[in-house]
């Protein structure tokens, strides 16, 4: 007969299953390993008593929660929205619950999500680090026992799996492509802000993803015979006022710019409304390629060009990695490049005058 299941605790379980308490709890929550004949002897035991489990409960028990934390970026991207999509159908598959928190790019906030995650207990965290000079919180989550997998960054400093794109190769590839095209004269759109992107000197660039982007386009800027690539960079493109600004500047620079690649979707939406007001006819007189492969994108007339990223994947993948850490995987950490493919659409031609 059945008991109250307001009164079966997880050491109940434990000892009709004639195991452990800890083990009980490795069962019940869903994490670390056992084998098969005990976990059927524990859910056997847990049906028969009437156990119900529940987060309080399992955190009173275990130290953790059947919850995995996610800080990312921006929850407005498509890139991030993507990335949660992928990361709480696979936690879900697991039998795992998510919460989804929010940087806003900044290190301090990233911090102090991270923060308000381990006082909710959660088994782990998946991070899109804001800084990768910045590591200290997520050293201190791993010290306590909580894995951490980054996404769509890899921090070199810290002690942790990583799945991210081929950003450099990325880069490089497109601009190849528009340089095939006759393009010389290439423009970069970013939000980053002149302090951090001085001369060029790129170690100053906090996000890995974004400082391996303007590598490849500096590199494959200088293979073509461009002196001085960090002058086609145009930062501060953090709202739709300084887009139409950067836009009517680089309209304007001698020799002609010809081609704009955009760094992300956000950014790439509000350059191609800014050139289609210049008058601008795309790609008559000038390419645009955008970073990211947005529903916009294949609706605009003409469609835009973009750098795929499979973030649906980078987010079940990056999953599939902490739930192998929660299994109890004691393997060396590893980074995961996930390759990035350029979609060639209506907007690349050829240079004016090419």
């Amino acid at each position: 007969m059945k008991s109250n299941t307001g009164s079966v605790t997880v050491a109940d379980v434990a000892r009709a299953a004639k195991v452990s308490k800890a083990t009980a709890a490795r069962v019940l929550g869903g994490y670390g390993v056992a084998s098969e004949s005990t976990r059927e002897a524990v859910n056997r035991a847990a049906a028969q008593l009437g156990y119900v489990g529940n987060d309080l409960a399992r955190s009173m028990s275990t130290g953790r929660t059947g919850l995995i934390g996610v800080v990312v970026g921006d929850i407005e991207n498509a890139f991030f929205s993507k990335a949660v999509r992928g990361i709480s159908d696979t936690a879900r598959a697991a039998g795992l619950n998510v919460i989804i928190t929010n940087s806003s790019e900044a290190v301090e906030q990233e911090r102090e999500m991270v923060g308000v995650l381990l006082r909710q207990r959660v088994a782990g965290l998946i991070v899109a680090p804001t800084d990768s000079r910045v590591v200290d919180h997520l050293e201190t989550a791993i010290a306590s026992g909580t894995p951490v997998v980054t996404l769509d960054r890899d921090l070199a400093a810290l002690d942790a799996d990583a799945v991210y794109g081929a950003d450099y190769d990325a880069a490089r590839h497109v601009m190849r492509r528009l340089q095939d095209h006759g393009h010389r004269e290439i423009a970069y759109v970013t939000a980053l802000t002149d302090p951090v992107l001085q001369g060029d000197n790129l170690g100053g660039v906090p996000i890995s993803a974004v400082r391996e982007r303007l590598r490849g386009f500096v590199d494959a800027s200088r293979e073509a015979g461009v002196a001085q690539p960090e002058q086609l960079i145009f930062t501060n493109a953090v709202d739709e006022d300084r887009i139409f600004g950067i836009v009517a500047t680089l309209l304007k620079r001698q020799p002609r710019i010809t081609a704009v690649l955009a760094s992300d979707s956000i950014i790439g939406a509000d350059v191609f409304r800014a050139l289609a007001s210049a008058g601008i006819r795309i790609p008559r007189d000038l390419s645009f390629v955008s970073w990211f492969d947005a529903d916009w994108t294949r609706i605009a007339s003409p469609s835009v060009s973009v750098v795929d990223q499979p973030t649906y994947r980078f987010g079940a993948r990056a999953t599939e990695c902490l739930i192998e850490r929660l299994n109890g995987s004691t393997s060396a950490p590893r980074k995961l490049q996930i390759p990035t493919n350029l979609i060639e659409r209506e907007s690349i031609g050829a240079a004016p005058g090419s």
